[in-house]
C-alpha cells in the first residue's frame, strides 16, 4: 500500500515538473496600442512569444481576427536573450462599422504545443461631423491618367533613317544626272567637230618634239579613219589602206559621195606613209608630218562639204530616236529601283524571319493582339480585399457581380476582369467574403465558416458550361504562390463559342482558388490554344500571383 502511494506521488510530481517545464520554456502574451478607435483607423495588435531557441513558432495567418479585418501583418521581430528567443509580430487591424468588438483568442503553435492569447475588446466609434462648421465639397471628377509611352517612336525613326539611306543611294547611283567627263562630252559632239578637236589636240601634243613620229601618224590616221567610218564607210577602221581607198573610189564612181579624185589621192598618200612609218620604221621629216596633218584637216573639210545636210525628216527621226532612248533609260531606272526595293524588303523579311521566326515578323508587321499585350507595359496591382496582387498586360476593371438578392445578406463579392470567355483571352479575379456575426450571443462561440475548394472548383466548371463552354477536360493540382500561399489549381481544355461567329474555338483555362477562413479568392484565365504568345503571358501572370506580398506595391485603381 505504501509503495503504491509512493509511486502515485512520484507520477504526479513528474507530471507537475513536465507542465512546469512547458510553462517556463514558452510564454505568450498579446497587447493592443488602444482600445478605442474611429471608423477606418488601425489598431496595432502585438503578439509576444518567449521560446526556446530550437523551438518552431507559428504565428496566426490570414483573417483570423474577425470581426476585425487584418490589413497587414508585419515581419516577425526576433531578439535573443540568453538561451531563449523573444519573438514579436504586429498585426494592423481595422473595422469600418461602429460598435464594440471582441478580438478572438489567437492560436500560436510552439513546437507541437498550441498556446492561446487572451481575447480583447475594442470600441469603434463614429466620426461626428458638424456640418455647420465643416465645409462640404462636391465629389472630385475622375482624373484621366496618360498611359506611359513606349519606344515605338524609336523604331519609326530607325525605319525612316533606313528608308532615307536607301532612297539616297538609289538617287545617287541611278536617278542623279551625273556630270559628264571630258571623254563623254567629246563623244556627244558631231563627228566633224570631234575630228577637228582631235586634230587640234594632236597639234598641241609633243609627239614631233620628242621624235615620236610613229605615235603621231597612228593618231593622225585614227582620226581620219574614225571620221570616214562615221560619215562615209562604216568599215573604215577595220579595213586596210588599199581596201579603204578602193571603197572610196567605188563610192565616188557610184556618185554616192562627191569626193574629188585629188582628195582621195591625198588620203591614200598619207595612209601609205603612215603604214611605212608603222611597219618599215621610216622616219619622215617633221615638216612633212605637219603638212600631212594639214592635208587631213582639209580632206575632212572637203568630206563635210561634199556630204549633204540631213533633211528635216531625218532630223525628226533622229530626235524621236533620242526620245525613245531616253524613255528606255528612264524605264530601266524604274525597274532597277523597284527591283532593288523588292529585294531589300524580301531580304529584310527573310533575315528577321531566320533570326526571330517568320510568324513573329509577320505578326509584327500586320499586328497581333496577344503579341501587343505580351510586349506592352504590364501593370502589377492589388484587387479586392484581402488583396490579390497580380501582374497583367492591362489593368483589370471592376465589374458588378450578379448576386441574387437572397445571397447579398450572406456574402459580399468583388469582381475585376479583362475580357470575357467570348473574347477567348480573359482574366477574372473574384473575392467572396461571407458575412459573419460581429458579436456572438453571450455564452456562444463564434465560428468562422470555411470553403471547400474542390466544391468551389466544381461549381465554377458548371458556370463555364452555363456560359456555352463544351468538351471541358479537368485536371487538378496543388498551387503555391511565390510567397507560399497554398491553393487549388484546376486546369484543362474547353471549346468556346467565338464572339463574332458561331464557330467554336479550342481554348485552355486555369482556375486558381484560395480560401482563408470566410474569404474565397478566385483567379480565372482563359486563352486560345492556337495562340503562340498566350503561353508566355499565362506563365508570367501565374508567377506574379501573391496574396500577401512582403513589400507593398503602389496600388493602381
Amino acid at each position: 500500500m505504501v509503495s503504491r502511494l509512493r509511486s502515485t506521488v512520484l507520477g504526479l510530481f513528474s507530471i507537475f515538473c513536465f507542465l512546469s517545464s512547458l510553462v517556463s520554456s514558452a510564454q505568450v502574451t498579446s497587447e493592443i496600442d488602444t482600445t478605442k478607435i474611429r471608423i477606418g483607423e488601425q489598431i496595432n495588435y502585438k503578439i509576444n512569444v518567449e521560446a526556446d531557441s530550437l523551438a518552431l513558432v507559428v504565428f496566426p495567418e490570414g483573417q483570423t481576427f474577425m470581426p476585425l479585418e487584418n490589413v497587414e501583418a508585419l515581419k516577425i521581430d526576433t531578439t535573443k536573450s540568453e538561451a531563449k528567443f523573444l519573438l514579436s509580430r504586429i498585426y494592423k487591424l481595422t473595422q469600418f462599422d461602429s460598435g464594440v468588438y471582441t478580438i478572438p483568442r489567437q492560436k500560436i503553435i510552439i513546437g507541437e504545443q498550441p498556446f492561446f492569447t487572451d481575447s480583447l475588446k475594442v470600441s469603434v466609434n463614429t466620426i461626428e461631423v458638424d456640418t455647420t462648421k465643416q465645409k462640404l465639397y462636391d465629389i472630385k471628377p475622375i482624373i484621366e491618367v496618360e498611359e506611359s509611352g513606349s519606344d515605338w517612336w524609336k523604331w519609326i525613326l530607325i525605319a525612316l533613317f533606313i528608308i532615307a539611306v536607301v532612297a539616297f543611294l538609289l538617287y545617287w547611283f541611278i536617278w542623279r544626272t551625273k556630270p559628264l567627263t571630258e571623254e563623254e562630252e567629246i563623244a556627244l559632239l558631231p563627228p566633224y567637230d570631234r575630228a577637228k578637236l582631235a586634230l587640234k589636240k594632236l597639234d598641241e601634243s609633243q609627239f614631233l618634239m620628242r621624235s615620236e613620229v610613229k605615235e603621231y601618224y597612228s593618231e593622225l590616221t585614227f582620226i581620219v579613219r574614225k571620221y570616214l567610218d562615221e560619215k562615209v564607210y562604216d568599215r573604215a577602221l577595220e579595213s586596210t589602206t588599199s581596201e579603204l581607198i578602193t571603197r572610196l573610189n567605188l563610192l565616188k564612181d557610184g556618185n554616192q559621195i562627191p569626193l574629188s579624185k585629188e582628195t582621195i589621192l591625198h588620203i591614200e598618200s598619207i595612209l601609205q606613209r603612215a603604214d611605212l612609218v608603222k611597219f618599215a620604221k621610216s622616219a619622215p621629216d617633221t615638216a612633212l608630218a605637219e603638212m600631212d596633218k594639214s592635208t587631213i584637216d582639209k580632206a575632212i573639210d572637203h568630206v563635210k562639204v561634199s556630204l549633204p545636210e540631213p533633211s528635216e525628216e531625218e532630223k525628226l527621226l533622229d530626235q524621236k530616236y533620242k526620245e525613245v532612248q531616253e524613255r528606255k533609260k528612264k524605264r530601266a531606272k524604274i525597274w532597277i529601283t523597284v527591283g532593288i526595293s523588292v529585294f531589300l524588303i524580301i531580304a529584310t523579311f527573310v533575315g528577321f524571319g531566320i533570326k526571330y521566326g517568320f510568324s513573329y515578323v509577320k505578326d509584327t508587321i500586320i499586328g497581333h493582339e496577344s503579341k501587343e499585350l505580351l510586349e506592352g507595359n504590364w501593370v502589377k496591382s492589388a484587387y479586392g480585399f484581402p488583396p490579390v496582387w497580380i501582374e497583367t498586360p492591362i489593368v483589370l476593371k471592376r465589374v458588378d457581380p450578379q448576386i441574387p438578392e437572397e445571397a447579398k445578406e450572406k456574402l459580399n463579392m468583388t469582381t475585376f476582369a479583362y475580357g470575357t470567355m467570348l473574347d477567348v483571352f480573359s482574366v477574372v479575379i473574384n473575392t467572396t467574403t461571407l458575412k459573419v456575426p460581429k458579436q456572438a450571443p453571450q455564452g456562444e462561440k463564434t465560428e468562422n465558416p470555411t470553403f471547400d475548394l474542390l466544391k468551389v472548383s466544381e461549381e465554377t466548371i458548371k458556370g463555364f458550361e452555363a456560359k456555352g463552354a463544351s468538351d471541358i477536360t479537368i485536371k487538378r493540382d496543388k498551387f503555391i504562390t511565390p510567397n507560399n500561399a497554398e491553393g487549388l489549381k484546376t486546369f484543362g481544355t474547353l471549346n468556346l463559342k467565338g464572339a463574332e461567329t458561331d464557330n467554336f474555338v479550342n481554348a485552355e483555362y486555369v482556375l486558381l482558388c484560395f480560401s482563408n477562413e470566410n474569404v474565397l479568392q478566385q483567379i480565372v484565365i482563359t486563352w486560345s490554344k492556337d495562340d503562340d504568345y498566350a503561353d508566355e503571358m499565362i506563365e508570367r501572370i501565374m508567377n506574379s500571383v501573391e496574396l500577401k506580398p512582403e513589400e507593398p506595391v503602389e496600388e493602381k485603381e
